[in-house]
């Protein structure tokens, strides 16, 4: 275990699982699921925060910078919906002269995602680096934003929009955020889309972070997205 890492979990002043860099994946994932069940009854949310080079510095940044995390969450608005229908207008206007219809696409088979990848390593499938599992004190999950204030950064949308797209998915979804590293957020989807049609929910998706299609697709097709996200669990964003 790093010798940073006990400093910064206590710096979240929650309880917290640490998992050293190397460990198995699984483990992780088990241990989210049953502390998300367990926090119904406690009173908290999980969420994952890979501990790498990166993260720690856009962490100790934020710290710097004075962050108020109480401003951030009660700042939270209902506009969630209205930020994602921007970025998907802009995005629109961005794609001119390509045919709507040939960017939507007619994929039935898309990538189905059930579990966390983003702390995984890419050389040996173990953690990347130390892991922290923290039981954040908030009532609603997307106040966890408030204590991991990501985004902001390429095409990222900043904290304060962040925190506004996960409260409208929670509340449309049920979906919560989980799992955090400096370029990746994984959202953990029990219900699925609850209803939601699929081409809708990849809208959304692809508002949130165009990669999702035009680097998480084969086809580069909002439908293969769409179709993947019948069956998914999990949502991964990734942004380059």
């Amino acid at each position: 275990m790093e010798k940073s890492t006990s400093q910064i979990a206590e710096s979240f002043q929650c309880q917290y699982q640490v998992f050293e860099k190397g460990s198995d994946p699984q483990l992780v994932e088990q241990a989210y699921k049953a502390a998300f069940e367990r926090g119904k009854e406690e009173g908290f949310y999980p969420a994952i925060f890979l501990l790498e080079e990166q993260s720690v510095e856009w962490l100790t940044e934020i710290v710097a910078e004075d962050y108020d995390r109480a401003e951030i969450i009660s700042g939270c608005k209902d506009n969630g919906k209205e930020i994602l229908e921007e970025y998907f207008q802009n995005s629109m206007e961005y794609m001119e002269g390509i045919p709507s219809e040939e960017f939507l696409g007619n994929e039935t088979e898309g990538e189905t995602v059930s579990s966390f990848s983003g702390f995984i390593s890419f050389h040996d499938g173990m953690l990347a680096a130390d892991t922290l599992l923290l039981e954040i004190p908030v009532k609603n999950p997307w106040e966890i934003i408030g204590y991991l204030p990501m985004g902001g950064w390429n095409e990222c949308p900043g904290p304060e929009d962040m925190i506004s797209i996960c409260k409208y998915w929670y509340e449309k979804y049920g979906a919560v955020p989980a799992a955090f590293t400096s370029d990746v957020m994984e959202f953990y989807a029990p219900q699925g889309l609850n209803g939601t049609d699929p081409m809708e929910a990849a809208k959304e998706h692809y508002s949130f972070c165009s990669d999702r299609v035009d680097q998480g697709t084969s086809s580069g097709k909002l439908s293969e997205l769409a179709a993947g996200l019948k069956g998914s669990t999990v949502w991964y964003f990734w942004w380059d």
